[in-house]
C-alpha cells in the first residue's frame, strides 16, 4: 500500500506564498507582498511578471485554460474558462497569459442576480483579481486542470454583484476599528487585525442509484415525501460511530482534493444523523476561508460522484431527523500574533480581552436581526429552532465563569483568580483533566468557546460570506463607540470598568447560558426584549431597516442600493425555492404516487373479490387507502391552486408570503397523506426508494 505524503502533497495545487517565492523576482515578490499585506495598489509591470509566472507554473501541472473564480449572489461559485492559446502568423498557437487578463476580466452580469442594479440589458459587469487569496488549480475527474483565479465581481457602475467584494470591505471595517482601540490602550505594535473563521461542514452521502431515483433529492435538495423508517438516530449509535469502508475510501479522496487545494480539512467524522458526516478545517483568515468553504461543498459532491455517492448539502433532506448546518468559529487576531478573544489564565486582568468581549455583546444585541437575517432561507427554516440547531432567538454564551466576571466588575465587586480546575474521573490509571474555563453549550446560536465565537445558526448549504461580512461590520461599529471613549479618556482603566458596566447594563440581556431549547428560555428571552424571528421572510426585513442601512453603509461595507438588492434577491430565492419544491411534489404524485396506489387498489379489489367472503382484511385495507387517496387528490389541486396563484403576484414579499403561508402549507399537508399511504403500500409497488434505503444502504 504506497503512503501518502501529505507535506508535499498540501498545498500542491495552490500559488501560494512558497512558489511565489521561487518563481518571482525579488522585487516583484515584495511588491505582491506589499499589495496583499497593506492593500498597495499592484502596478502594471509587477502584474505582468505576476502572470507570467502564475501561466508557466500552471502549465507545468497540465493546465490549458484559466478562470476568474468568482462567487455572484446565487450562492454558489462561477467561472468561464479561457484558453492561454494565442495564435501566431505562421498558423500556430503560443501560450500567452498577460497581467491585464490576471487583474481584470469581463464576464455577462445580465444573467446574474442583481436585485435591480442592473437592467436586462446592461450586460457588463467585471471580475477583479483579490490577491489576497491565492490562485489555485483544479482538477476534474477526467484529468482536466484549470487555473483559478479569485475575483471579486461588480458591476459596470461598480455595484458589489458578489459576496467577496463586501467581505473584503467588512474585513477592513472592523480591523481599521480594532487598531484603534489597541492604539487607545497602549498597543502600538500591530498595523493590522485580521478576522479569522473556521467553517465546520456537515452534509449526507447517499447512494447515487436511490438518489436518481427521487426527483425530490435531484430537483431540491431535500425529500418532499418520505415516512420514518423502522430506526432513525434514537439509539444515538451513528455520532462519533466506526466510519464504514465505503464513506472512508469518500473521505479519504476528499481530503487528497482538498489538501491539494492547500484547505486544511483537518477532522472527519460521523455526524447525529444516520448518514450524516462532517469535515472540520483549521482556521484561516475570513477571505480564504469563505473561498475555501465554497471549494469544500463543490468538491463533496465531485469526489461523491467518483464513489457512486451524491452528496446532499441541504439543511434538512429527511425529516424526522437532524439537519446539517455549519459552523462559523469567528475570532480576531493582529499581525503580530496575538489572539484578542484569547482570555489567558486571568481573564479578569486580561482588559483587551474584556474590552473586545464588551464590543461582541454590544454588537450583537444591537444587531441580532441582521444576524438572524444572514442565515435566512427556506432551507435553514427546517432546521432553525428544531432541537437540532439554536433556535431563531439570538443570544451570547459566555460560560459561568466569564459571565461571573462580567457581573461583578458591573456590581462593583473584586474578581480572583481562581485555581486551575481539573475533571476528577475516578479511576487511579487515568489522570486528571485540565478543566477549560467554560463548558460548551450547543444549543446557543453565538457561543464562546475559549478563544472564539462559534456562530451556530448558519445553513450547511450557504455561503459564510454573509454571515462573517455581517460580523465584522457590526463588530467594527461597537469598536468605533468604544475606541471613541477611549480615546477621550483620561485614565482608560477607570474607562474600561465603566465600558463594562454600561455593557452589561445596556447589553446584558443578550447573555444566556442555559438550555436554549426550553420553552422557559422562549418566555423568558420574550420578557427580555429580544426578537425571535421565526420564518426568512420575516428575518430578510432586517437588510433594508434604517439601523441596517446607516450601518452598512457608514462602513462602506454595502450602499443602500446594495442592501436592497440583496433584499430582493433572497426573498426572490426563497419563493423560486418553495415554487420548485410545489412543482416537484405535484408532478411526483400525479406521475408515481397517484398510479401507484390506483394499481394497489386494483389488486385490492380483484384480492377481495376472489376471496368472496374471506375478503374483509382487503375490503378493510381498501378503504383505509382509498379514503387517504381522496384526501391526497383535494390536497394535490389545494396546492395546485396555491402555485399558481403565488405565481401570478408580482410584489417580491407578498409573493414570498404567499409560498409561505399557502404554498409551503399545502405541501405540508399532501405529504401527510402520501407519507400514510407509503405505510399502507407494499414495497414493491411503492414507486421510489423509502428512507430506510436512503439512510441505511451505503
Amino acid at each position: 500500500m504506497s503512503e501518502m505524503n501529505v507535506p508535499e502533497v498540501f498545498g500542491s495545487n495552490v500559488f501560494n506564498e512558497k512558489v511565489m517565492k521561487e518563481r518571482l523576482p525579488k522585487e516583484t515578490y515584495k511588491a505582491l507582498k506589499q499589495t496583499i499585506e497593506k492593500g498597495l495598489p499592484l502596478r502594471p509591470e509587477v502584474a505582468a511578471i505576476v502572470a507570467n509566472a502564475m501561466k508557466d507554473w500552471a502549465l507545468e501541472r497540465g493546465a490549458t485554460h484559466y478562470t476568474h473564480w468568482f462567487q455572484p449572489l446565487t450562492g454558489s461559485t462561477a467561472e468561464k474558462h479561457d484558453s492561454f492559446i494565442s495564435p501566431t502568423d505562421d498558423g500556430g498557437v503560443i501560450m500567452e497569459f498577460s497581467g491585464k487578463q490576471l487583474i481584470q476580466g469581463e464576464p455577462d452580469a445580465s444573467s446574474f442576480p442583481s436585485g435591480g442594479l442592473r437592467a436586462t440589458f446592461e450586460a457588463r459587469g467585471y471580475t477583479a483579481w483579490d490577491a489576497t487569496s491565492p490562485a489555485f488549480l483544479k482538477e476534474d475527474a477526467s484529468g482536466d486542470v484549470t487555473l483559478c483565479i479569485p475575483t471579486a465581481f461588480c458591476s459596470y457602475n461598480g455595484e458589489a454583484l458578489d459576496k467577496k467584494t463586501p467581505l473584503l470591505r467588512s474585513m477592513k471595517a472592523v480591523s481599521d476599528q480594532a487598531l484603534r482601540v489597541l492604539r487607545a490602550m497602549g498597543d502600538t505594535t500591530a498595523t493590522r487585525v485580521i478576522s479569522t473563521v473556521g467553517p465546520e461542514q456537515e452534509y449526507f452521502l447517499v447512494d447515487l442509484e436511490y438518489y436518481q431515483e427521487r426527483l425530490d433529492l435531484i430537483a431540491c435538495g431535500r425529500t418532499l415525501f418520505g415516512a420514518p423508517g423502522p430506526k432513525g438516530q434514537e439509539l444515538e449509535d451513528q455520532y462519533f460511530g466506526p466510519i464504514k469502508d465505503r464513506v472512508a475510501d469518500y473521505m479519504k479522496d476528499l481530503d487528497l482534493e482538498l489538501w491539494k487545494m492547500g484547505i486544511s480539512s483537518k477532522t472527519k467524522h460521523n455526524e447525529v444523523a444516520p448518514a450524516q458526516y462532517e469535515m472540520a478545517p483549521v482556521f484561516s483568515t475570513t477571505n480564504i476561508s469563505a473561498d475555501h468553504n465554497q471549494l469544500v461543498m463543490e468538491t463533496m459532491q465531485k469526489v461523491a460522484l467518483r464513489h457512486d455517492m451524491f452528496c446532499l448539502l441541504h439543511e434538512k433532506p429527511y425529516a424526522g431527523i437532524n439537519g446539517s448546518g455549519k459552523h462559523n468559529n469567528w475570532s480576531l487576531s493582529t499581525d503580530t500574533g496575538l489572539n484578542l478573544l484569547e482570555p489567558g489564565h486571568t481573564p479578569h486582568d486580561n482588559a483587551q480581552f474584556l474590552v473586545f468581549i464588551c464590543a461582541l455583546l454590544k454588537a450583537v444585541d444591537t444587531h441580532a436581526d441582521i444576524m438572524r437575517a444572514t442565515c435566512a432561507s427556506s432551507g435553514n427554516d427546517h432546521r432553525l429552532g428544531a432541537n437540532e440547531a439554536p433556535p431563531a432567538i439570538i443570544s451570547v454564551f459566555l460560560g459561568d465563569e466569564l459571565a461571573d466576571i462580567f457581573i461583578k466588575i458591573a456590581a462593583g465587586q473584586k474578581n480572583t483568580a481562581k485555581e486551575k480546575a481539573f475533571v476528577k474521573i475516578g479511576v487511579d490509571t487515568l489522570p486528571d483533566l485540565p478543566k477549560d474555563n467554560t463548558d460548551r453549550n450547543r444549543t446557543s446560536p453565538f457561543a464562546f468557546t475559549g478563544n472564539k465565537f462559534e456562530f451556530r445558526m448558519v445553513g450547511s448549504s450557504q455561503s459564510v460570506s454573509g454571515p462573517n461580512v455581517a460580523l465584522n461590520t457590526i463588530v467594527a461599529e461597537a469598536l468605533d463607540q468604544i475606541a471613541r471613549r477611549l480615546e477621550k479618556a483620561k485614565d482608560v482603566n477607570k474607562e474600561i470598568v465603566a465600558l463594562i458596566k454600561d455593557t452589561m447594563k445596556d447589553h446584558g440581556r443578550i447573555i444566556f447560558n442555559g438550555n436554549n431549547y426550553s420553552e422557559e428560555w422562549a418566555k423568558e428571552a420574550k420578557k427580555r426584549g429580544l426578537p425571535n424571528v421565526r420564518n426568512s421572510v420575516d428575518a430578510l426585513k432586517a437588510f433594508v431597516t434604517p439601523k441596517a442601512m446607516e450601518l452598512f453603509s457608514k462602513y462602506g461595507v454595502l450602499s443602500k442600493e446594495e442592501l436592497h438588492s440583496r433584499y430582493d434577491i433572497y426573498v426572490e430565492q426563497y419563493s423560486k425555492h418553495i415554487n420548485i419544491e410545489a412543482q416537484t411534489a405535484i408532478q411526483m404524485v400525479k406521475r408515481q404516487y397517484l398510479p401507484a396506489v390506483m394499481r394497489y387498489m386494483e389488486e385490492l379489489g380483484s384480492s377481495a373479490a376472489a376471496s368472496g367472503e374471506y375478503g374483509e382484511v382487503q375490503k378493510a385495507i381498501l378503504a383505509e387507502v382509498g379514503a387517504l387517496l381522496k384526501s391526497a387528490y383535494k390536497n394535490l389541486k389545494t396546492l395546485e391552486a396555491a402555485t399558481k396563484e403565488a405565481q401570478g403576484i408580482w410584489n417580491v414579499e407578498k409573493q414570498a408570503k404567499s409560498y409561505r403561508d399557502k404554498v409551503f402549507t399545502a405541501c405540508t399537508a399532501l405529504r401527510g397523506d402520501i407519507d400514510a399511504l407509503e405505510a399502507l403500500l407494499p414495497r414493491d409497488i411503492w414507486p421510489v426508494p423509502v428512507y430506510s434505503d436512503l439512510l441505511f444502504k451505503l
